[in-house]
């Protein structure tokens, strides 16, 4: 048997954008994809912590060094620039590796930048 099990996570990343009418999709600096392991075009799942939307999409690279968060399309009427984000990858994890699984904690300060890389 297979458990659901966060992979990944990006807490309090900060909206930099918001482009209604661009091709769906959330940017994510490289710095940060790198720091999580997440992958372009990999779903996410996205948490606004300002007014407690979820919604998921997917990931298209962002200028590494950038800070960029940019929502698009139908995402960007989720969250306002400015508004807080937890971005969460998910994947199948076998029960008997689930003791040892670690997922990847990124905590990011002001202009997203990597605050701390925790291990739960």
């Amino acid at each position: 048997m297979n458990r659901i099990m966060l992979l990944a996570k990006i807490h309090r990343a900060t909206v930099t954008e918001a482009d209604l009418h661009y091709e769906g999709s959330c940017g994510i600096d490289e710095d940060l994809l790198d720091a999580a392991n997440m992958r372009e075009f990999e779903k996410i799942e996205l948490y606004n912590i300002n007014n407690g939307n979820r919604f998921s999409t997917y990931i298209i690279k962002a200028a590494r060094g950038s800070g960029i968060i940019s929502l698009n399309g139908a995402a960007a009427r989720k969250a306002h620039v400015g508004d807080h984000l937890i971005i969460c990858t998910y994947g199948s994890v076998p029960d008997a590796e689930v003791n040892n699984h670690v997922p990847k904690i990124v905590l990011v300060g002001d202009n997203n930048s990597i605050k701390e890389i925790k291990k739960i």
